[in-house]
């Protein structure tokens, strides 16, 4: 059960009659990537009980994906219209090969762990240390070693997809991980003396690792009326959910086919904010901020060597007229 692999495998919103004519078409289709976890499903298994894509006029086609990387690889080819992603995939929009409509959630599910008998983050210098690659995770690492004085170079960096991470720590196979819960709850089941070497709450409110909602470059500048139908859609859905916590977890539950007590926790662990509290950060500049502060990170982190700026790549002022 992970946030990404291992669950997809196992508002200041408008009322409908004041819709543009073009996203209020009976039957438009639109096509979602989404993360089979909590903080990205929950969003569409909200819209299907609450039948928020009937009020849009919308007819949703729904993929699962284990990342935010290949949804957007997915638009790239045109089989998308729009995804979500984790911070880590922040550096495509970045790049300037999507866009954020929206923001989801801020989480602090993250881990940088390590086996027992590994005290500190520098004693894993030299070590092998297993990340799934473009991932909130791979984020944690960096951010971990950076603490510490080191780089990524300072480790024998192993990739690796999330449920590989899992049964490469639990047979002691690498030292460290980058990876999240409920991922580290199912580690820690197996190894029970794991220690926890860093998570985001460490680098809270300085870095805040937000979930977003990413649309096709073509669609933003094609069919903005579309994109303002889904992110009203969105905006309901985080409303309903900051409101109605532990039903929007039976429905995520049902939704994605993982169990209560597996998503509950992360659930709670996350900072679930409302269309009005999204309204006012976009408003003032914090979710700029926020993307800002990744650049920061990629442009040191070399993954993106001249990141764009914020808001050419976070549609602040569509979200806002939505």
């Amino acid at each position: 059960m992970t946030r990404r692999a291992l669950l997809a495998g196992v508002a200041a919103a408008l009322p409908s009659a004041a819709l543009p004519s073009a996203a209020r078409a009976a039957g438009k289709p639109v096509r979602i990537g989404y993360i089979g976890d909590f903080p990205n499903a929950s969003l569409f298994a909200v819209a299907e009980d609450q039948k928020l894509w009937d009020a849009e006029g919308l007819v949703p086609d729904l993929k699962v994906f284990t990342n935010g990387p290949i949804q957007i690889q997915a638009m790239g080819a045109g089989s998308l219209d729009f995804g979500t992603i984790g911070p880590g995939a922040l550096w495509l929009p970045a790049s300037g090969r999507a866009k954020v409509v929206a923001i989801d959630d801020v989480g602090f599910s993250d881990r940088l762990i390590a086996q027992p008998g590994i005290g500190s983050i520098a004693d894993l210098k030299g070590r092998k240390v297993g990340v799934p690659q473009g991932t909130s995770g791979d984020m944690i690492l960096r951010l971990g070693l950076a603490k510490a004085g080191m780089t990524i170079k300072d480790v024998d960096l192993v990739p690796m997809d999330p449920s590989t991470v899992v049964t490469a720590f639990s047979s002691g196979q690498i030292d460290g991980a980058g990876i999240w819960n409920p991922l580290v709850d199912v580690i820690r089941r197996r190894v029970p003396g794991l220690k926890e070497l860093a998570s985001n709450k460490d680098f809270y409110p300085d870095v805040s690792f937000v979930n977003a909602v990413v649309a096709r470059n073509e669609t933003v500048r094609d069919d903005p009326d579309l994109v303002r139908a889904l992110v009203r859609v969105v905006k309901k859905a985080i409303d309903y959910r900051a409101a109605n916590l532990d039903r929007s977890v039976a429905l995520t539950s049902a939704f994605i086919h993982v169990p209560v007590d597996v998503l509950a926790p992360v659930a709670k662990s996350r900072l679930l904010l409302t269309s009005a509290q999204l309204d006012a950060f976009t408003r003032d500049g914090t979710v700029d901020r926020w993307l800002g502060r990744f650049n920061d990170m990629f442009k040191a982190f070399g993954t993106v060597p001249d990141p764009l700026p914020p808001e050419r790549y976070y549609e602040g002022k569509l979200f806002l007229s939505a």
